[in-house]
């Protein structure tokens, strides 16, 4: 007999962890018809508590991934750092055409990954603004409408619309885009606005509107342009603090993720966003002072946690 020995569905998909965004994918998965699992470290099932958009509320059962067969579609929003180990620990079980739609803040190089997916592997990048949080572990809560971006990394397979179809259902409403490296730009812009500033400050993202954050926020986001612009993805500052300032408004009451981690003293995300961003502009030999400072002083405490 076969190790696997039954073919996966088109509405079988894998979600990696039991973080926000994952488990917000995973119920609104199963309440449009799909069948998701979850890959954790202690395979268990999960009694979820679903709290949608509208603020109707949901027990659904989400199971653990099964043993029985390959995994052909698995959707990895896990933090950035874990990425490539996730991608790795999930090697072994994948179908020869398996499609993976990863999901993160900030930018990562992408051949550490590619390197670990046979040819006909697929790999994808989402990117999404839908918020989520859990005030409690078997809970999840979907607290702000987004827009999410799907963007194919690898050569086009026959499982394109699954995916497509998938993601849209999961984090909808979406668009498929050719490139997502602009949009990760401009995310990254955001990020680095937001997240080191109300980590440090333990605030809401509504506080940093106040005009003591002003310098501080337009420093950051002119050097992200800056960086972007040079590697040739053309970025206003003017428009892209403006949009920073949007976001700031849309979702004053959110805590951002970075402010979470540093407050529950976990990693952060932050080598991914101000430090990607340090790290090209040291190869373009160009000055981030207020990105690296960021950077240095998150790291400063998380090592000291």
């Amino acid at each position: 007999m076969a190790l696997y020995p039954s073919a996966p569905s088109a509405l079988s998909w894998c979600i990696v962890g039991r973080g926000a965004i994952g488990l917000l994918a995973s119920a609104r998965l199963q309440l449009a018809g799909y069948r998701p699992e979850l890959w954790l470290k202690q395979p268990q099932p999960l009694q979820l508590t679903f709290t949608s958009i509208d603020r109707q509320q949901q027990q659904l059962l989400l199971l653990p991934q099964s043993a029985a067969c390959r995994i052909q579609r698995v959707f990895v929003p896990v933090k950035a750092f874990d990425t490539a180990s996730a991608v790795a620990e999930l090697a072994p079980r994948l179908s020869n055409n398996a499609q993976l739609v990863i999901s993160h803040n900030g930018i990562i190089p992408l051949s550490p990954l590619l390197q670990q997916l046979q040819p006909e592997q697929g790999l994808w990048f989402l990117s999404t603004s839908q918020a989520a949080y859990k005030p409690a572990a078997d809970q999840v809560i979907h607290s702000g409408e987004g827009q999410s971006y799907l963007a194919r990394l690898t050569t086009a397979s026959e499982d394109d619309d699954n995916v497509v179809a998938a993601m849209t259902a999961a984090l909808g409403p979406l668009t498929v885009v050719a490139d997502i490296y602009p949009l990760l730009w401009q995310k990254l812009a955001i990020n680095a606005a937001i997240n080191p500033l109300t980590a440090l400050e333990n605030c809401r993202n509504g506080q940093l509107a106040d005009p003591q954050y002003q310098p501080q926020i337009e420093a950051l986001v002119t050097e992200v342009c800056q960086v972007a612009n040079a590697l040739g993805y053309p970025m206003q500052p003017a428009n892209t603090l403006a949009e920073v300032y949007r976001v700031i408004g849309a979702t004053a009451s959110n805590f951002s993720s970075m402010q979470q981690d540093l407050a529950a003293r976990r990693q952060t995300e932050i080598s991914a966003i101000c430090g990607y961003v340090c790290q090209q502009a040291g190869l373009l030999q160009l000055a981030t002072p207020a990105n690296q400072q960021m950077l240095d002083r998150i790291l400063a405490l998380t090592a000291a946690s």
